[in-house]
């Protein structure tokens, strides 16, 4: 395969077929780098040299009722990690405001759990609005679990920008992930926040015993959802969780799959997420010349690598960090909805 004419084709508009996208995953490890400059060619067209950076605050941690076999808050884990209640508006607020110093473009507020209360979204809302008023100009992601319609329509007029909610794996896989709740009830959420005018965020979590083709099925499943941002997380398994034994992507196998997810949406925010300094190691340079976004800090409840690391990894690539993340001057595509 000619990445580089591929890539050429997908600029100009062109959606890659089945078998292309198969390919994309199974080609031969001394071609990834020609793979890897394809990509690259339809993030610089796209993206230039930006670099999106994203903060998560977990503001409610552990106690979730489902049995997610990845995650370690779930009470089906036998996991030592912090649990505790959403945390107050002050803490989110003091966190925003860290954020922005430290050049974060969009700042995550996630909770832990099936799907929040009224007034736990409530007490989101006074946060956000005091961030908004006071924390210009940072942009919030929330990340909150299964949401209504009203609770979606409530959150918009707070001020929330984005919301995610991950698909994590392919709806053929999803019953092999978790039994508490199906893939159509993460679709609905999203679309909830898609008919209030939040930006959708969706992502996945590979490396957890899908095929290939469940990974493919990802890619375009979330291209028809038209996720605005994509975090695309690769599993570090956890001890006490059902996947804790769980471990087989190499740094190769995951520049493969971010390349995926960049030929099949092209024009959507890619972000590397969990796993990232796990699993691409020494590799983590040429993930972000397929991915333009990444998490700066620590995960939900596994480590990241020093900040210092990231902003000096930017720096070296001759990347540069976009700091209003919802304005991308000079580009010929709409990447936000809102």
């Amino acid at each position: 395969m000619d990445w580089t004419k591929l890539a050429e084709k997908v600029i100009e508009g062109y959606v890659i077929r089945e078998e292309e996208a198969k390919e994309i995953l199974t080609v031969s490890d001394h071609e990834v780098l020609a793979l890897v400059h394809g990509a690259y060619q339809i993030r610089r067209h796209f993206y230039g040299k930006k670099v999106k950076l994203n903060l998560i605050i977990n503001a409610k941690s552990g106690l979730c009722p489902e049995d997610c076999g990845y995650c370690a808050q779930s009470i089906k884990a036998a996991t030592k990690i912090d649990r505790y209640p959403l945390v107050s508006k002050q803490t989110i607020v003091e966190g925003a405001k860290e954020a922005k110093k430290n050049k974060i473009g969009t700042y995550c507020i996630v909770m832990s759990g099936r799907r929040p209360t009224n007034r736990e979204v409530d007490a989101v809302i006074a946060a956000v609005e005091e961030i908004k008023r006071d924390v210009e100009p940072l942009k919030i992601c929330a990340c909150l679990g299964l949401v209504t319609e009203e609770q979606a329509f409530k959150l918009k007029a707070a001020g929330v920008d984005r919301f995610n909610h991950n698909i994590n794996t392919s709806a053929n896989h999803h019953p092999n992930i978790t039994t508490t709740h199906c893939y159509e009830d993460r679709v609905n959420t999203i679309e909830n926040v898609k008919k209030a005018g939040i930006s959708p965020c969706s992502g996945v979590i590979c490396g957890m015993g899908e095929t290939d083709n469940d990974i493919i099925d990802m890619a375009f499943a979330l291209k028809d959802l038209d996720a605005d941002s994509i975090p695309v997380n690769f599993l570090h398994p956890v001890k006490g969780t059902k996947l804790e034994n769980m471990d087989e992507l190499t740094p190769i196998r995951c520049l493969k799959i971010l390349s995926l997810f960049r030929f099949i949406n092209p024009t959507k925010e890619i972000r590397i997420a969990g796993g990232r300094e796990y699993h691409l190691r020494s590799l983590q340079n040429l993930g972000l010349f397929i991915a333009n976004s990444i998490f700066i800090g620590d995960y939900l409840t596994t480590d990241g690598q020093d900040a210092k690391e990231d902003y000096q990894l930017i720096e070296d690539l001759g990347f540069e960090i976009e700091e209003n993340p919802f304005e991308t001057e000079g580009q010929q595509f709409t990447l936000y909805h809102s």
